[in-house]
């Protein structure tokens, strides 16, 4: 499994919108066969900052969800919402190894 975080700061007054199409990237994400979490987090300090949480099976899903017209939607779709930007990261998982503890 590997785990992918990435950090989004909205420009302000852009997070119903950011937010909206995210849920749309989600909802398509999570029937994706390599997907096993895609979690869309506000921040409560400061609602322009978001968060993204993915898990999948192994990097030849995430390179699948990449190539996927819902994320190239996405991403087009919120580039000009970024007040910087994007961080991702990439993680192995250390616990729980179960994918259905997830």
């Amino acid at each position: 499994m590997i785990v992918y975080c990435v950090e989004v700061q909205v420009v302000p007054g852009k997070e119903e919108e950011f937010k909206a199409a995210s849920l749309r990237n989600h909802q398509a994400t999570r029937k994706e066969p390599g997907n096993i979490r895609f979690d869309v987090l506000q921040q409560t300090e400061d609602s322009s900052r978001f968060f993204l949480y993915e898990a999948y099976t192994s990097e030849d899903a995430v390179k699948a969800h990449k190539e996927t017209a819902h994320y190239l939607e996405w991403r087009e779709t919120v580039a000009p919402w970024m007040a910087a930007p994007r961080k991702g990261t990439s993680h192995s998982v250390c616990a729980p190894e179960e994918p259905e503890k997830w």
